[in-house]
């Protein structure tokens, strides 16, 4: 081989490991997530209700709490506020009221109650995502029975619950396995460790308004 090829052979690797190692070292650029899209809720000023269809449930460690009935009120922001050109739109509304609960635990009887300033928001997209947000220690479920235990659900501050939105007649708000950070104090049988909970549960909307009509998200 001749000196001038082993000179730019020798250049050549030179220049290739110098990039390898600024490619290793150099900080990684992150991605910039995409901007939330429009969102628009409908019929503005309308009231609405949410009522429990099947079961919820809210699971602490190994014991699950079920209720066959709940029920939640609001309305959709007036004109302009049901429309937000980046982001979603907001709802407040009342703290669900949950009753027939009964616990996986046998002899143990529950009991939920809820409290504060709760609400919903919607953005638009596909899926249409739905957040709700329980204010600090907005619920809580008693036990008494062979177990006296305490759950208390967004214990240090509001807690943001991750679900979905399903336009329809009427439309549908789903929770599926969301995670809710927990606090669980009381005696034995009561799963203290946990430190979440997981909340399951659907929704159907009606527009108490108008009844004819629906509660619609779009763009």
């Amino acid at each position: 081989m001749s000196r001038t090829r082993r000179t730019a052979l020798a250049l050549g690797t030179a220049a290739a490991a110098a990039l390898s190692v600024a490619s290793a070292t150099a900080p990684a650029t992150a991605t910039p997530s995409p901007p939330a899209g429009s969102t628009t809720v409908t019929p503005a000023g309308h009231a609405f209700q949410a009522t429990l269809s099947g079961k919820a449930t809210l699971k602490a460690g190994s014991v699950t709490v079920t209720c066959t009935v709940s029920v939640s009120t609001g309305t959709v922001p007036a004109a302009p506020g049901n429309q937000n050109a980046a982001g979603p739109v907001s709802s407040p509304i009342s703290p669900p009221t949950y009753s027939s609960c009964t616990s996986s635990v046998w002899g143990v009887t529950p009991t939920v109650t809820t409290s504060g300033s709760w609400s919903v928001s919607m953005q638009n997209g596909s899926p249409i995502t739905a957040t709700m947000t329980v204010p600090t220690g907005g619920l809580v479920v008693h036990t008494t029975g062979l177990a006296t235990c305490t759950v208390t659900a967004a214990p240090s501050g509001p807690a943001s619950v991750g679900g979905s939105w399903a336009n329809g007649a009427p439309p549908s708000l789903t929770f599926t396995n969301a995670s809710v950070p927990a606090t669980v104090t009381g005696g034995f049988g009561c799963p203290t460790s946990a430190t979440s909970s997981t909340f399951n549960a659907v929704y159907k909307v009606t527009d108490t308004t108008d009844p004819a009509q629906q509660i619609t998200v779009g763009p």
